[in-house]
């Protein structure tokens, strides 16, 4: 206690405002959306789903390598892995150009990543900052809080954005983090997730979304919190060992086309031309000073949770949600009550206890699942072992599949986009950002990968005659399969989750 004492953040330094640089005409990006847009209504955005990782972290690649002012990034992680080490290198040549690059990363998963972030902070046209970040006790996330106990209520508070802006003028949005598992390029766990290329009209809503986190008093330049222990050019040999060196170096090796049968966007890039579904989008975000909240009532009355829930309320015929994370809680449980008894079919896609790798998280939904299949909605779970055979999800080698993807789909031509799990945590905790895209087009999409994983990919929940027992259905050599347990784990995983989740308040799920 007397360690934990002694952590506290440094002063923060005076650092002036900075902004976003307005989209130049001149920016080769900037000319590639005016030849992709169609004339007319300049309130429409322009959209391009991206359910495939390997196309999606090649589309960020391509707009780093393509940017000609400005790239503004924002992540809750990006890892000192290969898939890390290959976005941060294409940003220091692109700053090594003259591009102006601003960095926002969330401080809680930088553990292992500090001479890598510094050591980018070190070039020009670089700038790093960390949101909310812990003061000392950084070789690990246990000994972050330990050091930091005292101040354990702000550091509970996270960034869970996910921001990719080139030249102002494409966005690329969605679940996704900076890591081998959201990209299909882990040989143990990949996450099947969802992120989006958007232009046109949405665009300026999130690079002020971005420079409203950027410019906050919770947000750090990372010398302050890292004060260099070497110079800059010995920070910048530091860095550049870490990430010019190893498997990153390899070319992304893309299929020929992706679940949806599009091929990859940077194709479109240099044939000069985006072929994108067109219609009206809004994009939300949590204040950057929900962290600063002394009440969940506080933290929700600024929640993005809140806003994507008010349109699910007022759905009229159907509603199907994909998020990794669910605990709906005694409230949310009785919202989709009364869809349901509206004649609102309403279809959820999250996690089995086998699949999500927040197991404790699991419990804060199993204690509703009974709730939500007697008021008529319909559940499905992820099965890692059952979405390894799902070609259509490419999951290398016999890696499993987790789910990911943060959507929703109301009425049919409503999508949600975004960081947010209708969980507590994402509700009164973590700070969101998602877009809301009126497209029945976007629509349709999104309705098929999400069918896709719940058909070939899922179990689909149902209650035994006793109305009590849970069954888990599935289709096997087209033969239905009914099981009477938790899918895909043992007696002990599932005594142990058990035990431990009296232990922790749902609030915190």
């Amino acid at each position: 206690m007397l360690l934990a004492g002694c952590g506290g953040l440094p002063q923060r330094s005076e650092t002036p405002r900075s902004d976003a640089l307005p989209p130049s005409a001149a920016s080769p990006l900037a000319k590639l959306v005016e030849v992709s847009t169609p004339p007319g209504d300049a309130t429409l955005t322009g959209f391009r789903l991206m359910p495939t990782g390997l196309y999606s972290l090649d589309a960020r690649i391509e707009l780093a390598k393509r940017a000609q002012r400005s790239l503004d990034v924002q992540y809750y992680q990006i890892h000192n892995d290969m898939t890390g080490h290959l976005l941060l290198r294409t940003l220091r040549d692109a700053a090594r150009r003259g591009v102006r690059v601003r960095l926002l990363v969330d401080d809680l998963y930088t553990v292992g990543g500090d001479d890598m972030f510094a050591g980018f902070d070190a070039f020009d046209n670089v700038e790093v900052r960390l949101f909310n970040p812990f003061c000392c006790g950084r070789d690990g996330i246990a000994t972050k809080f330990v050091a930091s106990l005292a101040d354990f209520r702000r550091l509970n508070h996270r960034m869970h954005n996910k921001l990719f802006i080139a030249d102002s003028a494409v966005v690329v949005a969605g679940g996704r983090n900076i890591a081998d598992e959201y990209f299909m390029r882990s040989m143990t766990d990949n996450f099947v997730d969802m992120d989006a290329l958007f232009v046109g009209a949405v665009v300026p809503q999130l690079v002020a979304i971005f420079d409203a986190y950027w410019n906050s008093r919770h947000v750090f330049p990372i010398g302050d919190v890292l004060p260099r222990a070497a110079t800059r050019e010995q920070a910048q040999a530091r860095f550049n060992a870490i990430v010019d060196e190893g498997e990153q170096m390899m070319a992304l090796a893309l299929p020929p086309i992706d679940i949806l049968g599009y091929g990859p966007v940077s194709d479109e890039f240099a044939d000069g031309r985006l072929g994108l579904h067109w219609g009206k989008a809004t994009a939300f975000a949590d204040s950057p000073e929900k962290v600063a909240a002394t009440s969940a009532e506080m933290a929700r009355r600024m929640s993005v949770t809140m806003s994507v829930m008010d349109l699910v309320i007022a759905a009229r015929s159907d509603v199907v949600l994909s998020s990794p994370y669910f605990v709906p809680g005694a409230m949310g449980v009785q919202a989709f009550g009364d869809l349901t008894r509206r004649k609102v079919k309403v279809t959820v896609l999250t996690n089995s206890l086998a699949s999500n790798d927040e197991p404790l998280v699991h419990t804060g939904y199993a204690r509703y699942r009974r709730e939500l299949l007697r008021s008529g909605v319909d559940l499905y779970e992820l099965s890692p072992t059952r979405s390894q055979g799902n070609r259509r999800l490419m999951i290398p080698g016999a890696s499993r599949g987790r789910l990911h993807a943060k959507t929703a789909v109301i009425d049919r031509r409503l999508v949600f986009i975004g960081s947010m799990n209708l969980d507590p945590r994402s509700a009164n905790q973590n700070t969101e950002l998602g877009i809301i895209v009126e497209s029945p087009e976007l629509a349709k999409e999104v309705l098929r990968v999400i069918h896709i994983s719940k058909l070939q990919s899922a179990y689909r929940l149902q209650l035994a005659q006793d109305d009590f027992s849970l069954e888990w259905l599935t289709m096997d050599d087209d033969k239905e399969v009914v099981l009477l347990t938790e899918p895909d784990t043992t007696v002990l995983y599932r005594v142990q989750n058990w035990l431990f989740a009296p232990f922790v308040p749902e609030q915190q799920l």
